[in-house]
């Protein structure tokens, strides 16, 4: 059974965590290290848009900045995302390009890599399916959003899975207009998002999702995850480009 090194849950502000999936990327494209599995937490809670889209346009600073909740830019595509410290646990996966759990079919990509969220929703009693392009729906409703770039020989993918839902900081963090946000547009939402603790309607913990997630990959995709950490290399790595990047406006206000 094929080895994938797992660097367990972690919480980290939003430059570090973008600047880590990186430098995994950039290890694993010299050779440095193994395939990576990663989980991690965003502490302060975040919003990220996707490499395409513009950050005034899709974001409010000044409500992110007034409450101290980080922006940043991915480099992976799709849309805006909040990321709620206390609501959502987010994982990343590197693999070479032309690995089997990473076909050149963007589509069957996701659908394989995303079989690891369904099967850990499954080890919590929830029955999950993956929903072209790129979501884990539950009951009718998103319970995980991915996303994926392919550079420098290998293929990234991360994505989110909420343990709890609050619409109205996230209507907040984006570009909704405060005199547009009613009680419908936030049924509305409740209406097509949704969290393991609603599909539960229980107090599920982090470690307890944490546990389920790290299951899920292994079996969904057939390996056998071994603890690790970072090396030297990487974390210095990533130190750097968190602070020529992620970290600052040309970057993540650059459209």
């Amino acid at each position: 059974m094929e080895e994938i090194r797992f660097l367990d849950l972690d919480t980290n502000n939003a430059h570090t965590n973008m600047a880590i999936d990186e430098s995994i990327m950039l290890a694993l494209k010299d050779g440095l290290v193994p395939p990576t599995l990663r989980l991690y937490r965003w502490n302060p809670s975040a919003v990220s848009i996707g490499t395409f889209q513009g950050m005034t346009e899709e974001v409010d600073l000044d409500f992110c900045r007034s409450r101290e909740i980080d922006y940043i830019r991915r480099i992976t595509g799709g849309g805006a995302v909040y990321h709620d410290y206390e609501g959502e646990i987010t994982y990343s996966i590197i693999l070479p390009r032309g690995h089997k759990l990473a076909p050149d079919d963007i589509l069957e990509s996701y659908r394989v890599l995303c079989g690891g969220v369904v099967k850990g929703l499954e080890h919590l009693g929830i029955e999950a399916e993956f929903k072209p392009i790129n979501d884990v729906i539950a009951g009718g409703k998103k319970v995980s959003g991915n996303a994926q770039t392919r550079r420098h020989s290998c293929v990234l993918q991360h994505g989110t899975t909420l343990l709890d839902l609050d619409v109205e900081t996230m209507f907040s963090v984006l570009k909704v207009p405060q005199e547009k946000i009613s009680d419908k547009m936030i049924a509305d939402v409740k209406e097509r998002v949704t969290s393991v603790r609603d599909l539960l309607e229980r107090e599920v913990k982090f470690d307890e999702l944490r546990e389920a997630l790290a299951v899920g990959f292994a079996e969904a995709l057939d390996v056998r995850l071994v603890p690790g950490s970072m090396t030297v290399s990487e974390i210095e790595s990533a130190e750097r480009i968190a602070s020529e990047r992620y970290s600052r406006d040309e970057w993540n206000l650059k459209r």
